[in-house]
């Protein structure tokens, strides 16, 4: 009965920590195109953007990851037997990526709520897409429990996100054409 709790919570924070890691790019875009606009609108944005940005960051998604990782670990000790599984050992891989792909935005967060400015917001849309991947690979993974064919899911993943810039490429076209 423990573990369904701690599982349940885990899944929780999953979730939450995710809905961070997918909204928060999504503001570095806002703030990146906010440093483009003119007087007074610029620092009416920025102000509000830096705000939603701190808050999101450090209210829900690095508390959401501690606690999700929290959790994990938990599950691990009750269950140390998951270790020694091979879907195991490449879902911990994605989770490591995860945490990188974490630091990487606390960085450019830190950044942006300096003014320094070193993504364009189409780079930054592609980076967007870094936690979409994880994620595919991580549920795939835990719900097919099978890291033997974990090449033909990378196959898929990497098609996955091929369409994903392919799509990019074309809403960026058709954004470029409605703004011309």
């Amino acid at each position: 009965m423990e573990y369904e709790y701690i599982k349940s919570l885990h899944l929780i924070f999953v979730i939450t920590w995710f809905a961070g890691l997918f909204y928060i790019p999504r503001l570095f875009v806002y703030q990146i195109e906010a440093h483009a606009k003119p007087e007074p609108e610029k620092s009416i944005l920025l102000k509000q953007l830096k705000i939603m940005t701190s808050r999101l960051w450090f209210i829900i998604t690095w508390p959401s990851a501690i606690l999700a990782i929290s959790f994990a670990i938990y599950l691990l000790i009750l269950r140390p037997s998951y270790l020694e599984q091979s879907w195991m050992q490449v879902k911990l891989g994605f989770v490591v990526l995860l945490v990188i792909y974490q630091i990487k935005s606390h960085f450019i967060q830190k950044e942006l709520q300096n003014d320094v400015v070193k993504w364009t917001s189409n780079g930054m849309r592609i980076y967007n897409e870094g936690a979409t991947l994880i994620l595919f690979a991580v549920v795939f993974l835990v719900i097919l429990k099978s890291a033997v064919n974990w090449v033909y899911g990378l196959v898929g993943l990497l098609v996955f996100a091929v369409i994903l810039m392919l799509l990019f490429k074309l809403y960026k076209r058709i954004r470029e054409k409605n703004n011309s």
